[in-house]
């Protein structure tokens, strides 16, 4: 079982934790304006969600995107709109935001696990879960073998669908060792997360121009103890499944829909053999460029309530 502790408790176990587990709480604004609380695991360490603290409805789960420099902020708008409405939770994944960012081994397994223990122990009933670019990948590696956990799946600019396959075994063992050298390594994540770098990536996801608050925060929350470690995984290519329209997407039986558009990181050549089945709904939501609930709130919430309500 998980351990729970609010944001509220004691300065000094709440520092003592910082010490030992690399947490951005003292030095991190909050990702969204809601209670932030705490749940331990022991592979992934202490682990940080906003949530609106409503007791009734269908719960929502938001699953932040994995980058250089994620967070929970990346479904702000969502966590919004929604929060009146129904439960919602948003947590940072481990290694990001103001959750616990010690090095360890942060692999596909361990980011399903955790999304696993997440809805069985802290949301505690079966839940609509909203996955971002690849935590798509995660989110369904997660409910493949756990669909009780899960009433539907939308993913957002997923990846997963592209012709062009990642690479797996020895060769990302290799990147990732160049990455974790100390003077290279490090030099490259700094230059990754400058502030010019992350607001020119975080540009190339928007038709117009990106929110100054998101270049801003996605700068902070790269810049906290720890930073690196969950990003240099993910810069290796080992969080990527080959294959994972056949090996995570084929078996999911929920309901499952996927909002996409353009998108300069990931490409979707695989997504058609999925619409003839009849559990898939699929929803082109342009002109945009990866985060559709950022640049068309509107149609995003219209393609989320129509699908909801064909599933009710």
């Amino acid at each position: 079982m998980f351990a729970f502790k609010d944001s509220m408790s004691s300065t000094t176990s709440a520092a003592s934790g910082r010490k030992s587990g690399l947490l951005a709480e003292a030095t991190l604004p909050a990702a969204i304006d809601a209670p932030c609380r705490y749940v331990d695991l022991p592979q992934a360490g202490r682990i940080a969600y906003y949530t609106n603290d409503m007791g009734n409805g269908r719960p929502l789960v938001l699953l932040h995107s994995v980058n250089a420099a994620p967070s929970a902020r990346e479904m702000r708008p969502l966590f919004e709109h929604y929060r009146n409405e129904r439960p919602v939770y948003a947590p940072d994944l481990p290694g990001f935001g103001r959750s616990e960012r010690r090095d360890r081994d942060y692999s596909p397994a361990l980011y399903a696990e955790f999304i696993r223990h997440f809805l069985r122990d802290v949301v505690a009933k079966p839940a609509d879960i909203i996955a971002f670019s690849l935590s798509a990948e995660l989110g369904a590696r997660a409910i493949v073998g756990s669909p009780e956990l899960c009433r539907s799946l939308v993913m957002i600019s997923p990846t997963g669908f592209s012709q062009r396959q990642p690479p797996s075994g020895p060769p990302t063992d290799r990147i990732l060792k160049v990455l974790r050298l100390p003077i290279l390594g490090g030099s490259l994540f700094n230059m990754l997360t400058s502030r010019l770098s992350i607001r020119h990536f975080i540009g190339l996801s928007f038709a117009g121009k990106p929110p100054a608050d998101l270049v801003d925060y996605a700068y902070a929350t790269a810049h906290q103890p720890g930073a690196r470690y969950a990003p240099f995984t993910f810069l290796s290519m080992k969080l990527f499944t080959p294959d994972a329209d056949r090996e995570l997407f084929e078996p999911l039986r929920m309901p499952v829909l996927v909002l996409y558009d353009q998108d300069p990181n990931v490409s979707f050549e695989r997504l058609g053999a999925f619409e003839s089945k009849d559990n898939w709904h699929i929803r082109r939501i342009s002109p945009t460029r990866g985060l559709p609930h950022w640049e068309r709130m509107e149609q995003t919430v219209e393609a989320l309530d129509a699908f909801w309500d064909s599933i009710d």
